[in-house]
């Protein structure tokens, strides 16, 4: 059971009442882990910022969500992982690769595999890589500038996964079927 408040854009700080409006207008709703980090508007100010960059780069919503799928599982946090396992789905991922990212494998898709592989290895190694680790990525059809782009992915799913293990924010209704535990 979280100690965390789950903010509303009503009971939320000041300051962190934009970003709670403007994820509503992106998703229908405030995704009750950003009501929890809401309680920050450090937090939640910095979060929107990387979280902006993320989408404005040069991956695919289908590429951003297997990053955040596979960050997401990587770093155990259940809320993320169900959330991003609907994103993925609806932005057109294979079921079976989806699962096969919620189960820590990668995906059978070659490019989605390597986004998967290399963002799994920069956590599981603390970005730590060497030409071993980055060479598939690029055999894949992905530029150097792309492997430092996948720490901004990186970057944003650290937070929203940590925030998350922190808080434990309830799961909404519509991600009720994805959910899942370490």
């Amino acid at each position: 059971m979280s100690t965390f408040h789950i903010h509303t854009i009503e009971s939320a700080p000041e300051q962190s009442k934009p970003v709670l409006r403007q994820l509503e207008q992106n998703f229908g709703l405030v995704p009750n882990i950003a009501g929890a980090m809401a309680e920050s508007p450090v937090l939640i100010g910095g979060f929107i910022g990387i979280f902006q960059k993320v989408h404005a780069g040069t991956f695919t919503e289908a590429q951003i969500q297997t990053l955040l799928l596979t960050n997401a599982v990587t770093n155990a946090c259940s809320w993320a992982v169900a959330f991003h396992t609907a994103l993925a789905l609806k932005e057109g991922l294979s079921p079976a690769d989806v699962e096969a990212i919620r189960d820590g494998r990668a995906p059978a898709d070659s490019r989605h595999a390597a986004l998967s592989i290399l963002t799994k290895t920069a956590i599981e190694k603390r970005g730590h890589l060497n030409d071993h680790d980055v060479n598939p990525f690029i055999e894949a059809g992905f530029r150097r500038d792309q492997v430092l782009e996948v720490l901004t992915v990186l970057a944003a799913s650290t937070i929203t996964n940590y925030a998350g293990n922190i808080t434990h924010p309830p799961l909404e209704a519509p991600f009720q079927e994805y959910a899942w535990t370490a």
